[in-house]
């Protein structure tokens, strides 16, 4: 469990770009055998929606934006090992950015969720071309492909992409987030029917068969 106290010095510490300071904090979490989704739930995802919030409130730069995620990332490396031992299943999952979409580390963060329980997951990043999406798709054949983004002005893009995967794989399940949805993007989800929408963290932990938060 992670403390509301724990949580605001964690996020002033992030805020300043304390490095050091949020390792301790990480690490400390980690030693006393935290689960992972809480991890990434109430600390990682929580703290930064807020930094998020404050940037849209123009209190924060752009630059202590890309702090914060930069540093977030690099403490989700350090929790990475502590992966339970568990039994990889026969379900695959392809999750990745739209093309132009930089936000990479809510895309990142759903397909550890979807490791943590034991899907074979395949993360490939920010500002996928269609093209190459299309083709990585159809090398992996995956059950299921998720689809994150994260700025309004990319939502064409988004379209699009899922427009070509049902056209071109539509045997295959799609989901779809990210904070755009959060801007509108209420057409895409009336348009395809048969797509699933997962709003955060805790709902995915809940979909795939967690407790969630």
């Amino acid at each position: 469990m992670i403390s509301k106290d724990m949580y605001h010095v964690y996020l002033t510490h992030l805020l300043k770009g304390d490095r050091r300071a949020c390792i301790d904090i990480v690490q400390r979490l980690l030693n006393n055998g935290i689960a992972l989704e809480t991890l990434y739930v109430d600390l990682f995802q929580k703290s930064l929606y807020r930094v998020g919030k404050l940037w849209e409130l123009n209190e924060i730069s752009v630059a202590r934006e890309h702090l914060a995620t930069t540093l977030t990332e690099s403490l989700m490396d350090m929790a990475y090992p502590h992966l339970p031992q568990i039994a990889v299943s026969a379900q695959k999952v392809v999750v990745a950015c739209t093309a132009n979409e930089l936000h990479q580390v809510g895309g990142r963060m759903a397909a550890d969720m979807f490791q943590f329980h034991g899907w074979d997951a395949h993360y490939i990043g920010a500002d996928n071309p269609l093209g190459h999406l299309l083709t990585f798709v159809d090398e992996e054949q995956p059950d299921l492909v998720g689809l994150s983004c994260s700025m309004y002005f990319n939502l064409p893009q988004l379209i699009q992409a899922i427009e070509s995967l049902r056209e071109n794989f539509n045997h295959m399940d799609l989901c779809v987030g990210g904070q755009v949805f959060n801007w509108g993007g209420e057409e895409v989800l009336s348009r395809f029917k048969n797509i699933e929408y997962i709003e955060d963290l805790n709902a995915l932990s809940v979909q795939l068969g967690g407790d969630g938060r």
